[in-house]
């Protein structure tokens, strides 16, 4: 027969691991269907705006905090959670009224905004977003691992359609301009 002493550390052990698993979140269908979604603007990101033949509106322009850009002519434009396509239209439709007759514009990422890696890595902080960036690409920039690092997946924090949600996804998951990783600790 075993001691209570074994038994006791025993059933506390199982507790201590059994809690670690309840506490695991996956990412909801939402969570990865944005990453199928036509990119929308958000504070941060830098806009390449063109318009054709009119050399002194062609520039590149932040999407400052409160969503918006500042724009020659017809001033602050909304920008957030907008596509660029949409941001076209919005800009022509203003320089149309009053303007410009016909104004052909174009708009281009200039620059994302950026992901945060925070947790148990080397050197957690804000870095640039490049198109093809994965959790664990994201990881390497902010200085790997810790040595108590739980290697195996991550929780990112992601705003969808306003909304700020957190799931869980393995390190080979993309990652979109905003998002915070969190490399959690390990249990044992």
């Amino acid at each position: 027969m075993k001691s209570p002493v074994i038994l006791l550390s025993t059933l506390i052990a199982l507790l201590v691991i059994l809690s670690g698993c309840s506490s695991y979140r996956p990412a909801p269908a939402a969570f990865h269907e944005a990453l199928n979604q036509p990119y929308r603007l958000g504070a941060g990101d830098r806009v390449r705006i063109t318009v054709f033949e009119q050399d002194g509106l062609t520039n590149s322009y932040n999407v400052d905090q409160s969503g918006y850009i500042a724009f020659p002519l017809v001033g602050a434009i909304p920008a957030q959670g907008h596509t660029t396509q949409q941001l076209e239209k919005q800009i022509a439709d203003k320089l149309r009224g009053g303007y410009l007759r016909d104004p052909d514009i174009s708009v281009e990422i200039d620059r994302y905004r950026p992901v945060f890696v925070m947790g148990e890595v080397g050197s957690a902080g804000q870095y640039s977003y490049v198109p093809g960036l994965t959790v664990q690409k994201a990881i390497a920039m902010a200085g790997s691992y810790s040595v108590r690092a739980n290697q195996q997946n991550v929780d990112i924090t992601r705003i969808i359609n306003g909304e700020v949600i957190t799931g869980r996804v393995l390190t080979s998951d993309p990652v979109l301009p905003g998002d915070t990783i969190n490399v959690r600790e390990r249990l044992f």
